[in-house]
């Protein structure tokens, strides 16, 4: 890329790479990588990583890297990924955060063990992109091979179709199902995937979170179709947060004998899921989950409900994603008989009576994350704008879009007697 070409469309900390992201590095990790001592860079070309929207919690960057070795000439396309130098919220937000270690356990521990179960039950689905390279010290980094040279790209500016959508639940289920013989099988293994996107420094504080719920509240009152809401959530509005982190943190503080807990991904969105389709019929070959940075053993609702508020659209999620998560519950039945699975089996209807009991959960992806994403894919708003600026959620609430959604969900937990208990 040349001299701020494009430039509006990155983070400003990716425009330009710090000065240790230089030959002699990236020289250093493919000689270990490769088990090559005689390798030499003799080209390197660095860009930012991806788009503005697409994370925020590191700072990324592609670089492709030509070398040779004594068996001749290679090109090596590789993303990395560290922590923020200049200062500013990022770096204060992530200085302190778990991360990096989280991601780099992903990936150098925890996704190859689930990959091996499924393996030796015939399964050959593929969980992860190999890590080329992961360090904690002098600084986090940790460096992957480049989905797109192939064939992978980020699903922007459509909606997902269903042969997608199926993708992702199959994929989904069958990762989670792995992680639930994990838990049974050896318990120790993930002690340490406890940080879920909530325990994030001054997440929890910050005006984006604690301002949602009064946000929807406000709205409710003034719109006549949803004024008879505005009573129940007005009492919950200083307690929902807190009980929401209950709901999140369930294995470690309050276990449940009929919950279902497995190992989530946390931040389950398609910004964080790359597609390869056929170049010829268009069809889905394979679907990769990315950025661990949050994975955490909770409820399978954690990620069940983000996936229904942000990957479905609106008919479906008004349906509360019913033929998606029951497609999901098929194909997690299926694998763990494949896996051998000797823990007790779940119930289609106890997966939704776990997943009605996380209402919380369900509130807070309603009223403070749902009005953001639907204000971003109308084109009414920026999603920097909506993060930023507390003036710009409030009039997210007033989109038609998004009302309408609201003037369908809310019978529907009516219905279900979410409201009873107040």
């Amino acid at each position: 890329m040349s001299e701020n070409e494009g430039a509006e469309h990155f983070y400003e900390d990716e425009l330009v790479a710090p000065s240790w992201l230089n030959t002699e590095f990236i020289e250093g990790v493919l000689r270990s990588h490769e088990k090559a001592p005689e390798l030499e860079v003799t080209d390197l070309k660095i860009t930012p990583g991806s788009t503005k929207g697409d994370h925020y919690a590191s700072v990324m960057f592609r670089t492709t890297a030509e070398y040779t070795t004594m068996k001749g000439k290679f090109t090596k396309p590789l993303i990395l990924k560290t922590v923020p130098d200049q200062e500013g919220h990022k770096k204060d937000m992530l200085s302190n955060s778990h991360l990096f270690a989280t991601e780099i356990g992903m990936y150098s521990k925890v996704l190859p063990e689930f990959e091996k179960i499924l393996r030796e039950a015939g399964d050959s689905t593929k969980l992860f992109v190999p890590c080329v390279y992961h360090s904690m010290e002098p600084r986090p980094v940790l460096i992957f091979e480049d989905l797109v040279p192939q064939g992978y790209a980020v699903i922007r500016d459509r909606p997902m179709t269903p042969e997608e959508q199926t993708a992702i639940f199959t994929k989904l289920a069958k990762w989670h199902a792995v992680s639930m013989k994990v838990i049974n099988e050896q318990p120790d293994f993930l002690r340490d995937f406890k940080y879920s996107l909530f325990d994030m420094p001054n997440f929890m504080t910050g005006d984006l979170v604690i301002t949602g719920m009064e946000n929807f509240v406000e709205m409710l009152s003034v719109e006549p179709e949803l004024t008879k809401y505005t009573t129940y959530f007005s009492k919950i509005q200083d307690t929902y947060l807190s009980q929401m982190l209950e709901e999140v943190n369930e294995f470690r503080n309050n276990w449940q004998p009929d919950g279902h807990y497995v190992l989530c991904h946390g931040d389950f969105h398609h910004r964080n899921m790359m597609f390869r389709h056929n170049k010829n019929s268009g069809a889905v070959e394979d679907v990769m989950f990315v950025d661990f940075q949050v994975c955490t053993v909770s409820p399978s609702s954690v990620d069940l409900l983000c996936a229904v508020y942000r990957l479905l659209e609106p008919e479906r999620r008004c349906e509360l994603g019913k033929d998606e998560i029951n497609l999901y519950f098929s194909v997690l039945e299926d694998t763990l008989k494949k896996v051998d699975y000797k823990g007790e089996f779940l119930t289609q209807a106890g997966l939704w009576q776990g997943i009605h009991r996380h209402k919380n959960y369900d509130y807070f992806m309603m009223s403070t994350f749902l009005p953001m994403i639907l204000a971003e894919k109308s084109n009414a708003f920026k999603m920097d704008d909506l993060v930023k600026s507390n003036d710009f959620r409030k009039k997210a609430f007033f989109l038609d879009v998004y009302q309408k959604e609201i003037k369908k969900l809310l019978p529907k937990f009516e219905e279900l007697g979410y409201f009873d208990d107040i």
